[in-house]
């Protein structure tokens, strides 16, 4: 069978309506390729599994030849968009994500396919995150861009798009999996960014061109997340949030999943809190999370202790008022009125310390006159 017209059948089958990937595949798996699954009777089909009668008429023979028609018109319009379209027995398919319950039946790719087989790390988290969040996130992304791991994210706002603008600000790789077609950006905002991920990276969907970003297929999304990715990290995560569920996939996929502790007053925090009590590896540091692939483990090690050697450096380098407003200033943000209620410090000498503290790149302003320390969960 030919390039085209394999691509062709597979398409056709995950057209089918009614029709989801696990008896798509169950299908082919015994009939032996989707070619031979689109000329089998109606009787044949439904002695291997049980389908619905939207799915049986879309297989009789009128239903066949328009499933071909519009298999043609896709692999058509993709091709003008420089969109591939990589069938689950295609080399360029990655092993991970074939080896889960339900893998896509194809996967429209923009950007560079064969990143899809490197070595991934999802991050995920809050769309509503905090500036904590976002920033840990960013950096984490960063770090691991530079140990050589693949960042994996959904685009959404929030950790989501934290973790993709660290890995390409570190001169990554990152894959953004959608809930829509590769036709649509979602959320429109991130229309920039997702331009620069097609370009230095890939964004993935299994979902065909022009299908809308509706709820439902975010969770069957994040099912891709974690079967593309060796391990899971959740940043910030409510109960009952998407990530939750991308934790739970890569709990059920056989993966790695780490959690990023957060306030225990923070709801926000809530769900990667209970994911540290049901068992998942809490990440005080980017170690934590390479030290379970031990071919990076001293790397990261030396990295890891270069960076405790600048920390010393620069408090080495602060005043003795510098050092001591340091000491009131957290990870968590604080604002002006805080400081100067626990500091004993006049509001202007204050304002001139953080200043040279900013400069110094050790303290960040956030919206609302807050400050809190820059992190250093990562490398520079």
């Amino acid at each position: 069978m030919t390039g085209r017209k394999k691509i062709q059948s597979w398409l056709a089958l995950s057209l089918v309506p009614g029709m989801g990937p696990v008896t798509c595949n169950k299908l082919v798996a015994h009939f032996g390729s989707p070619e031979k699954v689109l000329a089998v009777s109606s009787p044949n089909l439904t002695a291997v599994a049980s389908l619905r009668k939207e799915s049986l008429a879309a297989l009789s023979g009128e239903g066949r030849q328009h499933l071909e028609e519009l298999a043609n018109k896709e692999i058509e319009r993709a091709t003008e968009k420089n969109i591939a379209i990589i069938p689950c027995d295609d080399p360029l398919y990655p092993a991970l994500l074939k080896n889960i319950h339900d893998p896509p039946v194809v996967l429209y790719v923009l950007g560079a396919p064969e990143l899809l087989t490197c070595r991934g790390m999802g991050i995920v988290g809050s769309r509503a995150a905090t500036h904590y969040g976002k920033d840990i996130a960013q950096q984490m992304a960063g770090s691991l861009s530079r140990q050589g791991f693949t960042i994996i994210s959904g685009l959404a706002l929030g950790i989501d798009t934290a973790a993709h603008n660290g890995a390409l600000a570190a001169e990554g790789k990152t894959i953004a999996v959608l809930g829509c077609g590769l036709d649509i950006v979602y959320p429109p905002s991130n229309h920039n960014l997702y331009k620069r991920i097609a370009s230095a990276g890939a964004v993935v969907s299994e979902y065909p061109l022009g299908t809308k970003p509706d709820s439902f297929r975010f969770p069957a999304r994040n099912r891709i997340i974690s079967g593309l990715s060796l391990g899971i990290v959740v940043v910030e995560a409510a109960n009952r949030s998407g990530s939750l569920i991308t934790a739970s996939h890569a709990l059920e996929q056989g993966r790695e999943v780490f959690a990023v502790p957060g306030r225990i007053d923070s709801v926000k925090s809530a769900g990667t809190h209970t994911l540290l009590q049901q068992g998942a590896k809490l990440v005080h540091s980017i170690n934590d999370i390479v030290e379970e692939f031990p071919a990076n483990v001293f790397q990261q090690s030396v990295e890891e202790a270069g960076m405790e050697e600048d920390e010393q450096v620069f408090f080495e380098n602060l005043s003795q008022e510098e050092a001591e407003l340091f000491e009131f200033i957290g990870v968590y943000p604080r604002t002006f009125d805080e400081i100067i209620k626990d500091s004993g410090f006049t509001a202007q000498r204050i304002n001139e310390v953080l200043l040279l503290l900013e400069l110094k790149g050790m303290v960040q302003t956030l919206p609302g006159k807050s400050y809190q320390r820059v992190t250093s969960l990562s490398s520079k």
